[in-house]
């Protein structure tokens, strides 16, 4: 007699484990594919609620998309949770350290280095945290740690790249106590108009947090000389909040004010963007003030700034737009491009120390570089249309000197 056997029934597919499909999801985040992976991040939270790598998992993903309190959301669970998961403060630290937040990551960085004291990476994260709060010796010290556990810190012992919020002025430059500068600055006009030459020689002290400049500036105009010195300070505020204070004296009122004095605040706000808001008062035969407010930000190797200012006066008065665009092409703070614009009425201190500009359009191109940490030099040209009908050409060099 024949038996027929029942047929085969088919085979349903093995689900995969959590640890396999995260595993997935890591891959599709790490290629790009970031929405596709959040959603199988909830997936897999429904299946496993709670579950510590999947949450690390999902806060780095949606710090990446910079999603920040969500990630910090997730990435605070998980440290909650597991206080002894090295690599979520990891995580945690490069959240806040991305959002702008440096004592925060600072204090994260630190507990991943209390939980993996060999790990060099972990040395690493806290030098930068401590250098982007303008902690230069604690930095140098963290990454002279990290040197020890065999990473190469050689990239870091060029000054950084400046934080929103905070320039090299603020802290001290790489390290460095004292630097000097000598600068000159000649002007062309048409016209058959006798050329300016300006002269500037300054020393600035750095402290761990702050810095102060003397400087003494020689202007030669219309075959008239005149100087003056100034004191020029950088002074820490709150977080993220710095000011540049300046006082200017001269003998008499003549191609230079008798006295001038600036102050403008700076505040780090959000990723990367920076505002700021100044007042400057010149004192010839009258006094002038001018009242400034300003926008910038930082990107990566990149540094742009806009600030509008106003002088009051017969009816609404004056304005003057100013544009700054500034490329670290080397990736650190010493080694730039800047392209400068500007129009309108309005003080000039980045040419030469207090001068009043009114021209219909400027433009400026300068070059910084240091070929040796102690040594550098600045070379710029310019050219400007005057609001009186002239027109002038300029050149500028600079050598600076640090120790």
């Amino acid at each position: 007699m024949l038996v027929l056997s029942p047929p085969l029934l088919a085979q349903s597919p093995a689900v995969p484990s959590v640890e396999q499909e995260l595993a997935q999801l890591r891959e599709l985040a790490t290629s790009g594919q970031r929405e596709q992976a959040l959603a199988g991040y909830a997936r897999l939270l429904q299946r496993s609620p709670g579950n510590g790598d999947v949450l690390l998992a999902r806060g780095r993903t949606l710090a990446w998309e910079g999603r920040h309190a969500e990630a910090e959301a997730d990435l605070r669970q998980v440290v909650d949770n597991s206080p002894g998961y090295a690599d979520a403060w990891s995580a945690l630290g490069d959240l806040y350290r991305w959002s702008d937040r440096p004592e925060q990551a600072l204090q994260a960085y630190a507990r991943w280095v209390q939980l993996q004291p060999e790990q060099a990476d972990a040395w690493l994260a806290r030098g930068r945290a401590q250098r982007a709060l303008g902690n230069e010796e604690a930095a140098q010290a963290d990454f002279a740690a990290a040197a020890a556990r065999g990473a190469d810190i050689s990239s870091l012992q060029a000054a950084p790249l400046p934080q929103a919020g905070m320039p090299a002025e603020v802290a001290a430059a790489g390290g460095y106590t004292w630097g000097a500068r000598v600068g000159l600055d000649w002007t062309g006009f048409d016209g058959g108009r006798s050329s300016w030459r300006d002269a500037d020689l300054a020393i600035r002290r750095y402290f761990p947090r702050g810095s102060l400049g003397l400087e003494v500036l020689h202007a030669d105009h219309f075959d008239t000389t005149d100087t003056a010195v100034a004191l020029d300070a950088y002074v820490p505020l709150w977080s993220r909040a710095y000011a540049n204070v300046r006082y200017q004296h001269g003998p008499d009122a003549g191609i230079l004010p008798q006295r001038a004095w600036r102050m403008e605040v700076f505040q780090g706000v959000g990723s990367g963007w920076e505002l700021s808001a100044s007042v400057d008062r010149l004192t010839f035969s009258d006094s002038i003030e001018f009242y400034g407010l300003g926008i910038g930000r930082y990107s990566g190797n990149w540094y742009g700034r806009y600030k509008l200012q106003h002088v009051p006066g017969v009816g609404s008065g004056s304005w003057s737009h100013r544009l700054q665009l500034r490329h670290y092409y080397l990736g650190n703070a010493d080694d730039f491009w800047q392209l400068s614009l500007s129009s309108g009425r309005s003080t000039d201190v980045d040419r030469f120390g207090t001068t009043v500009r009114d021209s219909n359009a400027a433009v400026g191109l300068s070059w910084t570089r240091y070929p040796h940490p102690q040594w550098g030099f600045r070379l710029g040209l310019g050219y400007a249309d005057d609001a009186d009908g002239l027109t002038e050409q300029r050149a500028s060099a600079a050598l600076y000197h640090r120790w």
